[in-house]
């Protein structure tokens, strides 16, 4: 077994760990960010089938490159408006979008012969200045405005926990994000998607609801290198 696999196992059983027995699908997005179309195409033999990427201009030659393979791109970073077109086009997900005029671009670029593109509002749960997302108070509206564009399914919410700050108050971060979605629901939204958790804190994510961990150290290590966006 390579050692991505073992990566791999060892991540699959947390996620099973971490559910206490609680039957519903948590799915596993490796952030491949910084790393090589060969080190994707070892965690696709392992079983791995969903990648997640932040910066677009390093993301576009591994989707090529692996066209055809079975993999689902995620694009999980900021994103820029000179970037949409390119997400719109390459991508299966966008997990970052944080205003209307992002999201008015995904649609207007996004292919008619494609499917939807799976569309996640991002919210500052752990209210950073340095972190992307909408306020608490915005994501409702801005969700709304997004599901009526064409071109974009709205799935759900993404949120990034305050790092190193232990599991109870990451824990409240990811309850608002679950609240959130359930408010959505509320307001007649079929949204089934909490994307939250990465390697230090899925644990946290999973016991309040994640649907979707984003899973990168834990996988393939350290960062290789760093890339622009």
């Amino acid at each position: 077994m390579s050692p991505i696999a073992a990566n791999l196992q060892a991540v699959r059983r947390r996620i099973s760990e971490a559910l206490q027995g609680d039957r519903r699908e948590v799915r596993l997005v490796a952030v491949s960010k910084t790393r090589s179309s060969g080190t994707i195409r070892e965690a696709l033999d392992a079983g791995c089938r969903d990648f997640g990427e932040n910066y677009v201009q390093e993301a576009l030659p591994k989707v090529a490159a692996l066209s055809g393979s079975g993999a689902t791109w995620h694009f999980i970073g900021p994103l820029q408006g000179n970037k949409a077109k390119d997400v719109a086009q390459a991508f299966d997900w966008c997990h970052s979008i944080d205003r209307l005029k992002i999201a008015e671009a995904l649609s207007r670029h996004r292919p008619p012969g494609m499917a939807p593109l799976e569309a996640c509002i991002q919210v500052n749960i752990s209210r950073e200045a340095t972190k992307s997302g909408v306020e608490a108070a915005e994501a409702l509206p801005l969700a709304a405005a997004v599901a009526r564009l064409p071109g974009l399914r709205l799935r759900g919410l993404m949120g990034i926990a305050t790092p190193d700050v232990g599991p109870e108050r990451q824990r409240k971060e990811f309850a608002l994000l679950r609240g959130l979605l359930e408010d959505l629901r509320a307001e007649g939204h079929e949204v089934d998607t909490l994307s939250m958790g990465m390697t230090q804190d899925l644990e946290a994510a999973i016991a309040e609801g994640a649907t979707m961990v984003r899973i990168g150290t834990a996988i393939f290590g350290e960062r290789e290198r760093k890339h622009p966006a």
